[in-house]
């Protein structure tokens, strides 16, 4: 199944609805990080979330999402584009955490290895200036995070599902999520109906796994009530270029450029985002300077 996401109605128009199969998405993740299995879950949740985010905006509209909490993984960046395009980091890839006991004994703990802290979204609706609202983290397990956000900073009551299944080769099994949003109009009697569906609802991986495709799982959600309003496809994609970064360069003081052209003889630098490395030789790094002045 290729990854994309719908943008719905459903009862009646009350209810806002996003549904995304992310599985490729998060296993490039997963294989530009290197990410072992709690971490692939965490960055894989944030990232599914964060592409249907994107798409609620407009145009050259583009948001930045932080989470930064205490736990082992320490914090992750996503940049998501209203084409449905993300691209992410993640500070410490290296965690594999699970539940020692209890009734979820032997999954992974998303919750402890993100942890304690604060969930922060940049929009860049270009204007002059940037826009930041945050809020904390409720659980670390990325959905419930996201629906305390969306109800605390947008003022939309939402509900939140997000899950990724990692295989015993660790690479990406299955990976979904969706985003419901309550309007203004919406009735009682909807909400009570939903409070009741939602938690009956196998998790979000597992629907995936089977094979459930994002028009039958948004389907479940809306009980049949869904107006399709678009489709998008949904991708890890970096835009990264050599130019980008001669950009960079040349916004160096004289020093640090003197330094790599004469001690040095060159400037490496990768992207954090797609570990792709560019090579700036001696030659172009005079160049560089020459150019800028």
């Amino acid at each position: 199944m290729n990854d994309y996401a719908l943008i719905s109605y459903a009862y009646n128009k009350t209810i806002r609805i996003y549904v995304a199969s992310s599985t490729h998405l998060v296993e490039e993740a997963r294989r530009i990080h290197q990410t072992w299995p709690t971490a692939t879950a965490a960055f894989g949740r944030f990232l599914t979330v964060s592409a249907m985010m994107g798409l609620m905006y407009k145009d050259d509209e583009k948001i930045t999402l932080r989470i930064k909490g205490d736990g082992p993984i320490g914090s992750m960046l996503v940049e998501a584009n209203t084409l449905g395009e993300v691209r992410g980091e993640i500070l410490n890839p290296n965690v594999y955490l699970k539940y020692e006991e209890g009734p979820k004994k032997g999954k992974l703990n998303v919750g402890a290895a993100v942890g304690s802290g604060f969930l922060h979204v940049t929009k860049d609706l270009g204007m002059k200036d940037y826009f930041t609202s945050s809020s904390e983290l409720q659980t670390g397990e990325i959905g419930d995070d996201f629906t305390y956000y969306f109800a605390l900073s947008e003022q939309i009551p939402s509900s939140v599902g997000v899950g990724v299944l990692v295989d015993i080769d660790q690479t990406v099994l299955a990976s979904g999520g969706y985003i419901l949003q309550v309007m203004p109009e919406c009735q009682e009697e909807t909400l009570v109906f939903l409070e009741s569906l939602i938690p009956k609802l196998p998790p979000m991986s597992t629907l995936i796994q089977e094979g459930k495709t994002p028009e039958e799982i948004l389907n479940l959600l809306a009980n049949g009530t869904e107006q399709i309003l678009s489709k998008h496809e949904i991708s890890y994609t970096c835009h990264c270029s050599k130019d980008g970064f001669a950009r960079s360069l040349s916004a160096l003081d004289d020093p640090t450029l003197d330094s790599l052209i004469h001690e040095d003889g060159k400037a490496e630098i990768e992207c954090h985002f797609c570990k792709k490395q560019y090579v700036f030789d001696k030659k172009e790094l005079e160049e560089i300077k020459i150019t800028r002045k």
